[in-house]
């Protein structure tokens, strides 16, 4: 069970889940990562969509720079997802509580870490030429999240693939530096 946090430090931004006021982690950070990678995939395909691509990515992905901002804790959800189904209003007008589950050494979940890591690492990529700064810092934090993930890690089989998936993407980062 992750550790709990009444008040994330900083939960504006990312993806609500499937019309829910929850912000599951995992899932957002799949979505981000399949994004990315199919972005960098069909970019010259795109046409004027891949701006609009691009802005859906560095939406999610700065938000997952706050998600990662402390060393060895990732945040993997805001909100509680049974309140929250009970909950019928948007999310500019919710009034319950936004609390955090975060993923530490004491509460481990190698899984999102590692998920996020990978998004991280491939968004780096899209971002390499358009914005190197942003691309640098991203590349950055994918590397210390997938150490968390690592450190932090449950043993769980699963985690194998969310733990593959951001090494491939920070090595095809770091290759063409």
């Amino acid at each position: 069970m992750a550790s709990c946090f009444p008040q994330p430090p900083a939960h504006k931004g990312g993806y609500y889940d499937a019309g829910d006021n929850v912000k599951f982690h995992f899932p957002m950070a799949f979505t981000s990562t399949m994004l990315a990678w199919s972005v960098e995939q069909f970019k010259n395909s795109m046409g004027p969509d891949l701006q609009h691509a691009m802005e859906a990515i560095r939406w999610s992905t700065d938000y997952f720079l706050k998600a990662t901002n402390i060393p060895n804790v990732v945040y993997a959800q805001v909100g509680n997802a049974e309140n929250d189904h009970n909950c019928w209003e948007r999310p500019e007008d919710m009034d319950t509580p936004r609390t955090a589950f975060a993923v530490t050494a004491q509460a481990p979940g190698s899984e999102v870490s590692a998920e996020i890591a990978a998004a991280l690492a491939a968004a780096s990529v899209v971002f390499k030429r358009t914005d190197p700064a942003y691309s640098k810092l991203l590349v950055n934090r994918a590397v210390q999240t997938w150490k968390a993930a690592y450190q932090n890690s449950d043993g769980m089989p699963s985690m194998l693939v969310s733990m593959c998936l951001s090494p491939r993407w920070t090595h095809v980062q770091i290759r063409d530096l």
